[in-house]
Parts: structure tokens; sequence; C-alpha cells
């Protein structure tokens, strides 16, 4: 597959700037394979679509991994604890400005690893911003909006976001599993090389307890909320540990051996979260489904509206 595959244009005004009021009072745009019936529904009418389905959540948690540099100015953003004494992995900027061995506020980096990302010691616990996404222009009132009701294990350096529809009350209509893939940068990493297969994937930590897994196995149907989760419950399905670390790359072509039903937001041109959604609607379908969406002016990306594919 080729990158520009994954191009598509988007109206700047389309990308949502802060969450809808309520959490389910987002839009869902509702796609059966089987028929190719398109709905157009409130997120609050889940249950109404999924039938007994098992709900598959990833119940990660965002760390405040923003930390702000003040000379040279820029920032860190903490990917993912690697070692004991406070090691992490991050993305750094300005990179060309900074300097291994030196000590930028908390943060001292010790090695450069390439394209901006950097082996660093960070002094004491995460307590830096809100990680939110680059095109998300306006400041976040209540942070816990970017956080899934759901989260619990701290790790991710940004929210599983298909997530954040839910509510308790909702929730408590569902029949729910969890979860955990802490969110690194495989998953908001763009595409930059011409063909899709030329990609490396960085990996991401993740865990499931042994009963939850049992239960998924056995379900009749499950749903998998967010592309994370699928990571996980596919890397399973290929007989990969209970915990661990996944590279698992979903590609159009690629056979789902667990996951029924996908629940996900809109994605950014040129990611390996498009190419998956892409891998389980189909090329073709997932384009058409993206331009009606356009069409139809459902918001996009991390505070967007959702599409649940059956």
């Amino acid at each position: 597959m080729r990158s520009e595959e994954l191009d598509y244009v988007l109206p700047p005004e389309l990308i949502a700037q802060r969450p809808a009021e309520r959490r389910d009072d987002s839009c869902l745009l509702v796609y059966e394979r089987g028929s190719g019936a398109v709905r157009h529904r409130r997120f609050a009418d889940l249950p109404e679509e999924i039938g007994g389905a098992l709900v598959v959540v990833n119940d990660t948690r965002v760390v405040p991994a923003r930390i702000s540099l003040e000379r040279p100015k820029g920032e860190v953003l903490l990917l993912e604890p690697v070692g004991e004494d406070g090691l992490w992995e991050g993305l750094a900027r300005p990179t060309r400005r900074l300097r291994a061995g030196r000590r930028y506020g908390p943060v001292e980096l010790i090695e450069h690893l390439g394209e901006g990302l950097w082996r660093l010691r960070l002094e004491g616990e995460p307590a830096g911003e809100t990680p939110l996404p680059p095109y998300i222009t306006e400041p976040l009132e209540d942070p816990a909006r970017y956080q899934t009701v759901y989260a619990r294990e701290a790790g991710s350096a940004a929210a599983p976001t298909a997530g954040l529809h839910f509510t308790e009350e909702l929730l408590a209509a569902l029949d729910v599993e969890r979860v955990t893939l802490h969110v690194g940068l495989d998953t908001f990493r763009p595409v930059t090389v011409a063909e899709l297969a030329q990609h490396r994937l960085h990996g991401e930590r993740y865990s499931v307890e042994g009963e939850a897994w049992a239960r998924i196995r056995s379900a009749q149907r499950v749903l998998a909320v967010g592309t994370t989760t699928v990571r996980v419950l596919e890397s399973l399905a290929r007989g990969a540990p209970l915990a661990g670390r996944t590279e698992l790359f979903v590609t159009p072509g690629f056979e789902f051996r667990r996951v029924d039903a996908l629940l996900t937001n809109f994605h950014l041109p040129r990611t390996t979260l498009l190419a998956l959604v892409m891998a389980f609607a189909g090329i073709d379908e997932t384009r058409e489904l993206y331009r009606l969406a356009i069409a139809e002016r459902y918001r996009f990306y991390s505070f967007g509206d959702a599409m649940l594919i059956l």
C-alpha cells in the first residue's frame, strides 16, 4: 500500500477544538460492512447498535507528560519509562539546539536516539501539562476531558480517544472488559515513507489480566473501543503473552481473529491508525465514509465524533 492512499483533504473548521458538552452527545456514524448500510446516530445510542457484544476498552491513563523548556524555548514530551532511576524516552524540541548531558529544568538529556527521540532522566514524577495534540490550539478548561472515565493505569502520552465519548451511565448499560495499552510514539507518529510497509513501529507496552482475556477469547462477539484495543486483542489472538510490547502493524489485508466490530474516532491522514481502519472496513469503503463524514460536517480527531464499524 502506498502511503499517499492514506491522504484526504479535511476542511480546518472540522478539527474539533473542544469536546462535546456531554461526552455521549457526540455524533456516531454507523457502518455495516455486510450490507453497506450507513446510519447517523448519537453516541448515546451505542447500546442499541451493538446488541450483546462484549465491549473491550483500553483503561490507560494519560500522564502530565508535556514539560516546557525555558532555554532554549521548547518542550519535552515524555513517552514511556524505560528503567529505574527516572529513565524515560521522550520527544524533545528544538532537537538541534539541545545537547546530551545537559539539564533542562527537571529533565537531563542523556542520548539522542534520532528523529527527535531522546533517552532522558526525569527528576521526580511527571508534573507537566496535559499533552494535547498540536492541532488543538484552544486551551482545555478541564484536563479530565482528555481522560476516559474508566482511565486507571497511568502511562500514556496521548488518550485512547475513542473512549472519550463514554459516560459512567453508558458504561453501566454495556458488558465491558478492560485491557491496557500505554499510548506512545507508534500511535501518533505520521507515516513519512512512500510505501506503508517501510514504516517502522517503535512498539507500545500492554497488559491484560488472565480472567479478562478468558472472557474476551470466549465471547461470541467483541467490540474493540479504539485502535489501541485492536492491537492488544489481535496480538493476544496470535499467541502473544498477557503482558509485554506489541509491534503489531495492522494494514489492509490483515486477518482479524478476535475483533468483530470497531469503535473509532476519525483519524489524521498518513497515520497507521487510518491504515488500521482501512484494514477493518476496506480502503475504498473507508475513503467513502470519510467523504460522507466531511459532507455531513462530523467533527474530526481527538475531541471529534466517532464511527462504529459493524
